[in-house]
């Protein structure tokens, strides 16, 4: 990755950890529900992302927040969200941080 889309990824990633799900006091990012972020050559970006349940009563909620804010980054061309519930969440997705912060620590 080059230096510039590395400076966007990361950016991205800064966005993403302002976004949270209301019922748990962690950010998005934190607690695993991002598997992948795609730039491409102009910078359009896909998220690849889950919740923590198929039946998340925020769902609506958090799509629209990460597309949102994602989309607010300057050099961001366009937003794709990709939602997906294969592999599943689970705790082990959650960063050290996460744990931390949820007492699992």
């Amino acid at each position: 990755m080059n230096e510039e889309l590395q400076a966007l990824q990361d950016k991205i990633v800064v966005m993403l950890r302002t976004c949270y799900d209301p019922e748990i006091p962690v950010n998005i990012y934190d607690l695993g529900m991002i598997y992948d972020v795609d730039i491409d050559e102009n910078n359009n970006v896909t998220i690849e992302m889950t919740f923590t349940s198929p039946a998340c009563p925020a769902a609506d909620f958090i799509l629209m927040d990460v597309q949102m804010k994602v989309e607010s980054i300057e050099e961001v061309n366009s937003v794709n969200l990709n939602l997906t519930f294969d592999p599943p969440w689970d705790q082990s997705m959650m960063s050290e941080e996460a744990m931390l912060e949820l007492g699992m620590l």
